[in-house]
C-alpha cells in the first residue's frame, strides 16, 4: 500500500466532528490593519467554501499586532462578504462593556445576518490594567460576570431583567451565547447556566481536561441546550509535506517570542537573541501555549485532531491556523479541510 493510500485509509477512520476557525486577525510585521481585514475576509470565504462551521474573532485592545479590537464591526464586515458560514465573537470580554451595548451590537448583527451570528463571552478583560482603565471600566467588573451574562441573555429574549430597559435591536433575536474560559470558573458557570462551553486550549492548555470534565459532570440542561457542548481550541500548521509544516511551525515559535517578549521594544530581537530566549524560562512558558498544535501534512494533522478531540472530550474543534504568512495560513485551512472531509468538516 502506498503512503497516500495509507493516509486515505487513516483519515476515513476518523470520527465525525464539526470544525471551526478562530481568526486572530494578526497584523504582520510591516503590514497594516487594512491588509489584515482583507485577509480575514479571504480566510472566512475559504472556510465557507471548505465546509467549516463558523469563524470567530477575539477582542483585544492596545495590541499593535492584532486588528480585532472592534469585534462586532469586523464580524459585520466579514458577514457582508460571505453567505452562509456562522460568524461570531470568540469572544467579547464582557467586563469591558455594559450588557445593553453588547445586546444592541449583536442584536443588530443578527438582524442584518439572521441565523449566522454567535456571541462568545469571556470574563477576563483581555488587556493590561492601564488599558482596562482607559476603557473606563471598574477593576471589579469581572466579579459581575455571571450576573452580566444573565442580563445580556434576557435582552436577547422576551423579558428584560431591568424593568423598562430593552435592547433595540436585540429584543427577541435569541442570539446564542457561549461561555469562554481557560479555568474551572467558566466551565462551572456554563454548566450551571446550561450553555455551550469553549475552552481556550489553543493558548492556555493546562486546565483543559479538568475544565471539560467538570463542565460535563455538572451540566444542567436548559431551554437553550439539552446536552453539554464542548468546543476546544487547537493550533494547526498543515502543509503539503511534514517537512514544510515543521519548518513553518519553527517560524511560528520564533514569531511568538518576538510578539510576547519583544512588545514595546524599540529594536527587534536578532535571530540569535530569539534562539537564546527559546531556551529560557520565559520561552518555555510561551512555548507551552503551543502545547496543543497539530503540525504536519493532511493525514498527520487529521490523526492529531481526532486524538485531541477525544482527549479534550470535545464536540467541536475551533482551529487556529498559526502560520504568519497569509498564503500558508489559507493552505493550512484547505489541507485540514481535505484531510478531515470524510469526518464531515
Amino acid at each position: 500500500m502506498s503512503g497516500n493510500e495509507c493516509g486515505r485509509t487513516l483519515v476515513a477512520a476518523y470520527v465525525s466532528i464539526p470544525m471551526s476557525i478562530l481568526d486572530l486577525a494578526p497584523i504582520r510585521r510591516g503590514g497594516s490593519a487594512a491588509e489584515t481585514f482583507a485577509q480575514s475576509v479571504e480566510l472566512a470565504q475559504t472556510a465557507e467554501a471548505n465546509g467549516y462551521k463558523r469563524v470567530w474573532y477575539a477582542e483585544h485592545h492596545n495590541m499593535s499586532s492584532i486588528a480585532s479590537s472592534a469585534t462586532a464591526v469586523l464580524i459585520g464586515h466579514v458577514a457582508h462578504h460571505t453567505n452562509t458560514i456562522r460568524l461570531g465573537a470568540g469572544g467579547v470580554m464582557l467586563p469591558n462593556h455594559s450588557p445593553l451595548v453588547i445586546a444592541e451590537q449583536f442584536g443588530t448583527l443578527e438582524t442584518l445576518f439572521p441565523g449566522r451570528i454567535d456571541l462568545g463571552l469571556g470574563r477576563a478583560p483581555g488587556t493590561d490594567q492601564a488599558t482596562f482603565r482607559a476603557l473606563r471600566r471598574d477593576p471589579s467588573a469581572s466579579d459581575a460576570f455571571p450576573h452580566d451574562v444573565l442580563e445580556l441573555q434576557a435582552y436577547f429574549g422576551q423579558e428584560s431583567r431591568i424593568e423598562g430597559v430593552n435592547a433595540y435591536p436585540g429584543h427577541g433575536t435569541n442570539v446564542p451565547l457561549y461561555i469562554l474560559g481557560s479555568s474551572l470558573f467558566g466551565a462551572r458557570l456554563a454548566a450551571q447556566l446550561g450553555l455551550p462551553y469553549s475552552f481556550a486550549s489553543h493558548f492556555a492548555p493546562d486546565a483543559l481536561i479538568q475544565a471539560t470534565t467538570a463542565y460535563r459532570n455538572e451540566f444542567q440542561p436548559s431551554e437553550f441546550l439539552a446536552e453539554p457542548w464542548v468546543i476546544a481550541g487547537v493550533g494547526v500548521v498543515a502543509a503539503e509535506t511534514n517537512t514544510e509544516a515543521h519548518a513553518i511551525f519553527e517560524q511560528v515559535r520564533r514569531d511568538r517570542i518576538r510578539l510576547f517578549l519583544g512588545r514595546n521594544r524599540p529594536v527587534e530581537f536578532t535571530d540569535d537573541e530569539v534562539e537564546m530566549l527559546l531556551d529560557s524560562p520565559h520561552g518555555d512558558s510561551i512555548m507551552n501555549m503551543l502545547k496543543y498544535t497539530a503540525v504536519g501534512d493532511g493525514p498527520a494533522v487529521a490523526q492529531y485532531l481526532e486524538e485531541f478531540a477525544r482527549t479534550a472530550q470535545a464536540d467541536e474543534l475551533i482551529t487556529v491556523h498559526n502560520a504568519s504568512d497569509p498564503a500558508q495560513r489559507l493552505a493550512s485551512v484547505k489541507i485540514t479541510a481535505r484531510a478531515m472531509a470524510p469526518a464531515g468538516v
